[in-house]
């Protein structure tokens, strides 16, 4: 695999042009949608390293050219079963306020741009929210539901902490 966000990065490309895409893929046979600007790059899964008391949901840790990198199940995560490894399984690692961390996935589906105009919040039933909170949005694309992740509930990343 080795798709590479730093080559679109190199083009100096702006906020403005990332604008409204996010990568989709599935965990299972759900669709799920990430702004692309958290993306570097998509990697085929590779050794793990088990850490010892952490979560189930933290698959370990990968080594990637040099950089430590936690690798979180999302199957486990969402609260469904492990990830089955196939030969579309795959990391995509993510880059959040200086941090890396990578996501298992069932497979990356496309980079979508899905506008403003086809976001809206989470559906309601009788007056409450849906209760996910890894989910901030559903965005659709083609005919197609997505559900747009929140990368900071997701990974309990603090900003300004």
């Amino acid at each position: 695999m080795g798709f590479k966000m730093h080559d679109m990065m190199e083009m100096n490309l702006t906020e403005d042009v990332m604008e409204g895409k996010y990568l989709t893929f599935l965990v299972g046979d759900v669709g799920y949608g990430i702004e692309i600007s958290y993306v570097v790059e998509i990697i085929s899964v590779q050794d793990i390293t088990l850490v010892p008391h952490t979560h189930a949901y933290v698959k370990g840790i990968i080594n990637l050219r040099g950089t430590v990198v936690p690798v979180i199940d999302m199957g486990m995560r969402f609260g469904n079963e492990e990830i089955v490894y196939t030969e579309k399984t795959c990391i995509i690692v993510l880059s959040m306020d200086e941090m890396s961390v990578g996501i298992l996935v069932d497979g990356v589906q496309d980079v979508t741009d899905i506008e403003d105009a086809n976001i809206q919040d989470p559906p309601t039933t009788t007056g409450n929210a849906i209760k996910n909170h890894f989910i901030k949005a559903v965005g659709i694309s083609a005919g197609e539901v997505k559900q747009l992740i929140d990368v900071y509930t997701v990974f309990e990343v603090n900003v300004g902490e």
